[in-house]
């Protein structure tokens, strides 16, 4: 079996977390490698939306993960032009807020109840009627009641921040390689060994984000972590005429506007095992839901359709942290549809961990401890 050069951590899964932390470790000066069979980002990440709404994604989540996610949230802008920075590569990004639409007084009043919250929080937000949510978007259905305009909210685009942060992790020393799925994690002496049907690495320590895979590399000695496999369906659309002015959220679907004209259709949640393939009637839910929405997506030209598996735990928060059984194994996995939003924290955390020996007190409720044999 082939050899790699030794490395101070192995990042295992080259998706938009993986991405981030281990650009966050090599900018710091860790020596890294990243490892997956796949090139980066062509797992979960190119299906995502790279919406960036911690308020409406977190509504019906434990508190704990609205702080974490609205932490995250107020890292980006930073965190983007660190890598625009680093690469001079175009990264597709915009903080132009959401618009929540609803389409009876039963989720206009839900929406209010929303608004409450938001104002004990101190954040911008806006509740509008059924005028001035046309006025804000004029495509949206004439069904539509009222709205919920929150400010600080955007997307960006995953797939070309992801690109960026590998670029920008090589620009600070690290070393990318693909082809191989990893198998096993193992103790060799005071290193890990990382096994792959390429070959082996060793490193002084291991960060597990392999997203959905998570749960199929085999850790001498452990439990495997908890994670099972969510698949999303997303639609591309070429848009006729005038684009949207920010993501529109409504109760089957979410539409996010890209600068070139083109349009995001997501997503579906739907228990499908590790099959990542498309399907029609995941096509055709969202074509329902856009069209109900805003009743001009009929006129738009459909692209593609792009399907992904989101890595999803128990309790419906992010495993981030290290092992108790093997301290020098850092999970930074289970994000579910969050990943994109949660990259930034997610890298500072586990940094800051592994290179400061700084525990943030957030680990304590994202760690892996409250899961059995981790």
């Amino acid at each position: 079996m082939a050899s790699f050069p030794s490395s101070d951590i192995i990042v295992i899964g080259a998706g938009i977390v993986g991405c981030a932390v281990a650009y966050e470790l090599a900018r710091r000066g860790a020596s890294v490698q990243i490892v997956d069979d796949r090139p980066a980002g062509m797992g979960a990440t190119q299906a995502s939306a790279g919406m960036l709404a911690p308020y409406t994604e977190a509504k019906d989540r434990h508190s704990a993960f609205l702080d974490l996610a609205v932490r995250s949230l107020g890292l980006y802008d930073d965190f983007v032009a660190r890598v625009v920075a680093t690469t001079n590569m175009q990264v597709g990004y915009r903080r132009t807020g959401t618009l929540e639409v609803a389409t009876t007084n039963e989720r206009m009043a839900a929406l209010r109840q929303m608004a409450g919250r938001l104002s004990t929080r101190g954040v911008a937000h806006g509740v509008l009627d059924a005028q001035s949510a046309r006025a804000e978007e004029p495509r949206v259905s004439n069904d539509v009641v009222g709205a919920l305009f929150i400010e600080s909210h955007g997307f960006v685009n995953a797939g070309e921040l992801t690109r960026g942060l590998v670029a920008a992790a090589r620009n600070h020393g690290a070393r990318v390689i693909e082809g191989g799925r990893v198998r096993k994690i193992s103790r060799r002496g005071g290193d890990l060994l990382v096994e792959t049907p390429r070959g082996s690495l060793s490193g002084n320590a291991v960060v597990l984000a392999a997203g959905s895979w998570s749960a199929q590399v085999e850790i001498d000695g452990m439990a495997r972590p908890p994670i099972r496999p969510v698949r999303g369906q997303l639609l591309h659309l070429a848009w006729h005429g005038p684009t949207l002015h920010r993501v529109i959220w409504g109760e089957r679907c979410y539409l996010v506007p890209w600068e070139d004209g083109t349009l995001l259709v997501g997503a579906t949640m739907e228990e499908a095992g590790f099959e990542e393939q498309t399907t029609v009637a995941g096509v055709r839910e969202l074509l329902d839901g856009a069209c109900e929405l805003v009743p001009q997506t009929r006129a738009a030209r459909f692209l593609s359709a792009r399907s992904g598996l989101r890595p999803a735990t128990p309790d419906g928060m992010p495993i981030v942290g290290a092992s108790r059984v093997m301290p020098t194994l850092m999970y930074a996995t289970g994000h579910f549809r969050n990943g994109v939003l949660l990259a930034p924290v997610t890298a500072q955390l586990v940094a800051d961990a592994m290179l400061e020996d700084c525990v943030d007190p957030a680990l304590d409720v994202f760690g892996p401890q409250r899961f059995q044999g981790l």
